[in-house]
């Protein structure tokens, strides 16, 4: 086991304390996430698995922008003769890019879309739905499953809970095509047979200034099902709820909640980090910034240890140690810490000193 020098650094910042007022609403199940860190600022039954609608679409949507086939032009066929419901009204023989199939499946949440992207990139239903479960795992989805492309419940059921939705949905807009689709509120695309013009379904992209995207969704068994997300001051947020009556308001009432009382705060700068008492021969330095969402009166539970390799024949690759962000006295994020060499000048003999 290695051994390491360990130094714990409270971060001292004026605390000010202010009222907040607790967020009510009558969704069963509530997760608002900050997408940068990925800490839960507020949830209610966040890890209690539901039907999930068409809010499925989002992880289609970024299956089908991952698969490298994105720019592709599809020939549509008879898959969608199995869609029902919501559509965008694609024919037989159509051609279309993969990129307007999805813009008809997140603004128009388009099954027939859904259908045709599926057997487009995995050759059917069934494959699509397992790679689909597959991302899921990957990117720390736990209790999710996903049967079909589109989230109709009638035959098969997409299972998941509010938070790994909050988790899928801070993946996806990390990515610019799948950030560019879901915050455009109306699309023209021509096919071989005509023209499509469509206006996106999310209602808070035209009424709430600081809304980047989102995702609706609905059937009679899953009830109303929503995920929409919202930018101001350096916060970038999602908000899930399922089975939410409510939803539009309640995810408004929600941002607003969070902008009002949250703060952004760099804990780590890359720029000005310094290790007290360093013994090695050169600097440390870290390579990324760190920021993390906190109330006023929560800035006193964040510090930070400091580990460093007891000995500098230890150092491999420059990596001189780590530094833990803690909160709560609990790890929610670590850099590596870099030595940067000093660079030992050779001394000259008589004569380089002499001709040199």
């Amino acid at each position: 086991m290695k051994k390491f020098l360990v130094t714990i650094i409270t971060l001292s910042i004026l605390i000010i304390p202010i009222k907040v007022n607790a967020l009510v609403g009558s969704a069963e199940n509530f997760t608002v996430m900050d997408m940068d860190s990925n800490r839960v600022l507020y949830s209610r039954n966040q890890n209690e698995p539901n039907l999930i609608a068409s809010i499925t679409k989002i992880m289609t949507a970024i299956v089908a922008i991952e698969s490298g086939k994105i720019n592709d032009t599809v020939v549509v066929d008879d898959s969608i003769l199995k869609a029902y419901g919501s559509g965008i009204y694609i024919e037989m023989g159509e051609e279309i890019k993969l990129e307007d199939l999805v813009y008809g499946l997140m603004l128009r949440s388009g099954n027939d879309a859904a259908v045709m992207i599926a057997k487009y990139v995995s050759g059917s239903i069934e494959e699509f739905a397992q790679n689909m479960t597959d991302k899921a795992k990957k990117i720390g989805m736990k209790n999710t499953i996903f049967k079909n492309p589109h989230g109709l419940d009638e035959e098969t059921e997409n299972k998941s809970t509010s938070y790994d939705m909050a988790i899928l949905t801070s993946y996806a807009m990390k990515n610019e095509i799948f950030r560019k689709i879901v915050g455009t509120k109306s699309y023209k695309v021509t096919t071989n047979k005509k023209t499509y013009v469509w206006k996106n379904k999310n209602k808070l992209l035209f009424e709430y200034e600081y809304t980047t995207g989102g995702k609706t969704g609905f059937t009679k068994k899953a009830r109303r099902t929503l995920v929409t997300t919202a930018s101001k001051n350096n916060l970038n947020l999602v908000a899930v709820t399922l089975n939410d009556p409510n939803d539009f308001k309640e995810h408004k009432e929600a941002f607003e909640y969070v902008f009002k009382n949250f703060t952004k705060y760099r804990i780590l700068n890359k720029k000005n980090f310094e290790v007290k008492n360093n013994k090695f021969d050169g600097k440390l330095y870290i390579k990324n910034d760190y920021y993390y969402p906190l109330k006023e009166s929560e800035k006193s539970k964040v510090s930070l240890k400091v580990k460093l390799e007891k000995n500098e024949k230890n150092i491999k690759n420059n990596v001189a140690g780590k530094v833990e962000v803690m909160f709560n006295n609990k790890k929610i994020h670590e850099e590596k810490i870099y030595l940067e060499r000093t660079e030992k000048k050779e001394k000259k003999g008589f004569f380089a000193r002499l001709f040199g």
